[in-house]
C-alpha cells in the first residue's frame, strides 16, 4: 500500500518548511529509516527519514520549495513506477468556512499520522492571542496543548473532542475580525457520508455505556512488544492498579487512549489481580557487561563535530533506539530527572526534551560507588548504568506487563553494544 510523504511539523509554531535537498531520487529504493530529504525551518535544518520501505515516487516538490506542513510531497510505492498519480493533500473540510488563518493538526512526532482532540480550551467566537492555548491533542506518545499561533478570533472549529484527525488537516480557522456566526462542526459534518457509514450498525454498549471488545478481528500489536497506550492512560492505569495487558488479551486494538479507561476497568474487575502484584511476581532482571566505555569519547566528538553538546540527550537517544520505535526516555542522575522524546530511527539531533511521561528510565550511577543493584520491577522499565573498571555494568529491571522478555533482551544487548561503540548507532 502506498505511503504518502508529508512535510513534517518540526516546531509548534511552524507553518511550512523549505526543502533544502532530496537525498533520494525518484525511483530509488528506500528502507524505513533512510534519510529522504533535508528540510529547513526558521529554527533548524533537519533530515527527514522514510516511514516505510519501498520506492520513492510521485515527487511533487523540488529543492528550494516552501511547502506547508502536512502537504504530501512524494510517495513511497511498492514499485519504482508508482501509482502514476500525485499524492493527495488533506481534503478541505468545507468550502463555506470563514476566510482566515487555518489551524491544522500538528505533527508532534515523526511517526505520528493523526491526533485525537481531547478538548477545546477556547469557545468559538472568542478572541485569542498567539500564545493562548487553543486545544489539547493526544497521540500515542503524549498529550499536549496547542497554541493558537496567531492573534485574532476563533471563527471555526472543525473537529470535536474525541475525534481522530489526520496530521495536516484543518481543525480551526482564526480570523482578524470578530465573526458574526462562529462555526462549530465535527469531522462527520464536513465529510460526505459514505454508503457503508449509512448502513453501519450501532456498536453495542455495556450497561455503563462503555464499548465492548470485538474479538472478531485480530488486534494490531506493537512490533516492539510494548503495549501502545497514551501517557495519560498509562499514568491513570498505574495509579488505579489496572493492567493494560488485559485490553490486549481481550482483542481490543491498539493504541489505547483515555476513552478506553472504562473498558479497562471492567476487564480488570473480572480479573481482580492487580498489575503491581503480577509485576512483583514476574519481574525480569537482566545484566550485561560492557568491557569498554566508549560514550565519553563519542560525546566529545558529537559536541565538536556535530554541535550536539547535550550528553543526556545523546544517552537517551542511544537507550531509546533499542525500544523498537519512538520512545520517551528519562535520564535520572543524583535525583535530577530529564525526559527526552526519542524518534524512531538513528537521528540523534532529533532527540528533544519533553514533559511527557517516560517509557523507559535510565538511571545513571556511573559517578557513584555502586556496582550492582537489585530493586525489582517499578512502574516502568529501568535501565541502570554503573562504572565497572574501564567498562560499564548494565542492569535492566522490568515487568512483563511493560516489556516482553525478548524485547528486554534486545534492548539490553543493543544498548550495551552502543555504549561500547556508539558510532555503530549511526551505521
Amino acid at each position: 500500500m502506498p505511503h504518502d510523504v508529508t512535510m513534517p511539523q518540526l516546531g509548534m509554531a511552524q507553518d511550512a518548511g523549505k526543502i533544502v535537498s532530496w537525498l533520494k531520487a525518484p525511483g530509488d529504493k528506500v528502507v524505513k529509516g533512510d534519510t529522504l530529504f533535508e528540510v529547513e525551518t526558521d529554527k533548524a535544518t533537519m533530515e527527514v527519514e522514510a516511514q516505510a520501505s519501498g520506492y520513492l515516487t510521485d515527487v511533487t516538490a523540488d529543492a528550494g520549495d516552501d511547502v506547508p506542513v502536512g502537504r504530501a510531497i512524494a510517495r513511497i510505492s511498492e514499485t519504482a513506477e508508482g501509482a502514476g498519480d500525485s499524492p493527495k493533500a488533506p481534503a478541505p473540510t468545507n468550502d463555506a468556512l470563514p476566510e482566515g488563518k487555518p489551524i491544522t493538526m500538528p505533527q508532534l512526532g515523526m511517526a505520528q499520522d493523526s491526533g485525537v482532540i481531547v478538548g477545546w480550551l477556547v469557545e468559538p467566537g472568542s478572541e485569542v492571542g498567539a500564545d493562548d492555548l487553543l486545544f489539547e491533542v493526544e497521540t500515542d506518545k503524549a498529550t499536549m496543548e496547542v497554541p493558537a499561533g496567531t492573534n485574532g478570533f476563533l471563527a471555526a472549529t472543525l473537529a470535536q473532542a474525541g475525534e481522530d484527525v489526520p496530521v495536516g488537516q484543518v481543525v480551526a480557522v482564526i480570523t482578524a475580525g470578530k465573526p458574526e456566526r462562529p462555526v462549530a462542526r465535527s469531522m462527520v459534518d464536513a465529510a460526505p457520508a459514505s454508503a457503508d457509514a449509512a448502513v453501519a450498525p450501532k456498536s453495542e454498549t455495556s450497561p455503563k455505556g462503555t464499548r465492548e471488545p470485538k474479538p472478531a478481528k485480530p488486534a494490531p500489536t506493537s512490533k516492539s512488544g510494548r503495549v501502545l497506550a497514551s501517557p495519560k492512560l498509562r499514568r491513570v492505569a498505574r495509579e488505579k492498579g489496572l493492567d493494560l495487558a488485559r485490553l490486549v488479551q481481550a482483542g481490543h486494538p491498539q493504541p489505547y487512549h483515555m476513552r478506553d479507561l472504562d473498558l479497562l476497568e471492567n476487564l480488570c474487575t473480572d480479573a481482580p489481580a492487580t498489575a503491581s502484584g503480577a509485576a512483583a511476581a514476574q519481574s525480569l532482571r537482566l545484566e550485561a557487561d560492557c568491557p569498554q566505555d566508549g560514550f565519553g569519547a563519542f560525546a566529545a566528538w558529537a559536541a565538536d563535530a556535530q554541535g550536539l553538546d547535550d550528553a543526556d540527550a545523546l544517552l537517551a537517544g542511544l537507550a531509546g533506539a533499542g525500544m523498537g520505535g519512538a520512545a520517551t526516555v528519562a535520564v535520572d542522575r543524583f535525583g535530577t530527572r530529564r525526559v527526552f522524546a526519542v524518534p524512531e530511527g538513528r537521528n540523534l539531533s532529533a532527540v528533544v526534551e519533553t514533559d511527557a511521561p517516560p517509557d523507559l528510565l535510565l538511571r545513571d550511577l556511573r559517578a557513584t560507588p555502586l556496582r550492582t543493584v537489585t530493586i525489582g520491577a517499578e512502574d516502568l522499565p529501568v535501565l541502570t548504568l554503573m562504572q565497572q573498571g574501564a567498562g560499564l555494568s548494565l542492569v535492566l529491571e522490568c515487568s512483563p506487563v511493560h516489556m516482553t522478555p525478548e524485547r528486554a533482551i534486545t534492548l539490553l544487548s543493543e544498548f550495551a553494544g552502543r555504549m561500547h561503540d556508539p558510532l555503530r548507532h549511526l551505521l
